[in-house]
C-alpha cells in the first residue's frame, strides 16, 4: 500500500520512509504542508502520516482542508506534541489515530495496517476472499490452507485486490497503490504481476475486465 509521509525533519523523514518500505509499504515523502496538499490533490494514498509542526502550512490546517474537501484518506498524526489537549485537537480535527515521537516503527506499521483495513470496511486482521487468506502483519498468504510464497509486489497487488474485492480496479489505480514516486514502472507491470498471481493461486481468482482493469470477486467459484 502506498503512503504519504509528511515530515519536515530530514533524518526522521528519511528513516520513516526507509522503515515503512521495509515493512512492505510504498512511501512518498514531502517536507511541508503545501507540498503535502498538492500530493493529496494529485495522487492516491492508502494513508497519511502527518506531523503537526510543518512549514508553509500547519498539520492541523492541512487536515482541516482535507476533510472539508471530502478526502477520507486515513490520517495518522505523528508528532512530538504529547499534551492531552493536542491529542484531542488532532482527533477531533479529523485524524484517525495519534502517535507521539519517539515511536516504534513496528507499532507504527501495525497502526497503519489497522487504519487501512478499517477504511476498506474490514475488521479482521486476516483478509479472506474465497480460498485465499492474507495476513499483512507477517506477509503471509495461503491458498486452500497452504502457504504461497509471494514477492513484495505480488503480495501488495493481492492485498489491494482483496481490500477492493467486488470492485473493478483499473491498472492505473493498482499502479498508484503499489509504486511510490520515482520508481520505474513498466507499462505492463500490473499485467505481469496478475499473471504470476493466477499461476501461483488459481486462474479464475482474478478476472480481467477488458478495457478497464481487474476484478477479484467477493464470492469465488470452486
Amino acid at each position: 500500500m502506498r503512503l504519504l509521509v509528511v515530515e519536515d525533519d530530514p533524518l526522521l523523514g528519511d528513516g520513516m520512509k526507509a522503515g515503512l518500505e521495509q515493512a512492505g509499504f510504498a512511501a512518498d515523502w514531502v517536507r511541508d504542508g503545501m507540498a503535502a496538499e498538492l500530493a493529496l490533490k494529485t495522487g492516491s494514498h492508502a494513508a497519511v502520516l502527518l506531523d503537526l509542526g510543518l512549514p508553509r502550512l500547519a498539520g492541523l490546517e492541512l487536515l482541516q482542508r482535507m476533510r472539508s474537501r471530502g478526502n477520507k484518506t486515513p490520517v495518522l498524526i505523528v508528532t512530538a506534541r504529547d499534551a492531552v489537549e493536542d491529542r484531542i485537537k488532532g482527533l477531533d480535527g479529523g485524524a484517525d489515530d495519534y502517535v507521539v515521537k519517539p515511536f516504534d516503527l513496528h507499532e507504527l506499521a501495525a497502526r497503519l495496517r489497522a487504519l487501512i483495513r478499517r477504511s476498506a470496511g474490514e475488521a479482521a486482521p486476516v483478509l479472506r476472499v474465497g480460498q485465499v487468506d492474507l495476513d499483512p502483519s507477517v506477509h503471509r498468504a495461503r491458498f486452500n490452507g497452504k502457504p504461497v510464497e509471494l514477492p513484495p509486489r505480488e503480495f501488495a497487488l493481492l492485498h489491494a485486490l482483496m481490500l477492493g474485492a467486488g470492485r473493478v480496479l483499473t491498472r492505473e489505480q493498482l499502479s498508484e497503490r503499489l509504486y511510490a514516486w520515482g520508481e520505474e514502472v513498466e507499462s505492463n507491470a500490473i499485467d505481469v504481476h496478475v499473471h504470476h498471481l493466477r499461476r501461483k493461486l488459481a486462474p479464475q481468482l482474478i478476472r480481467t475486465v477488458r478495457g478497464v482493469g481487474y476484478l477479484m470477486p467477493r464470492r469465488q467459484d470452486g
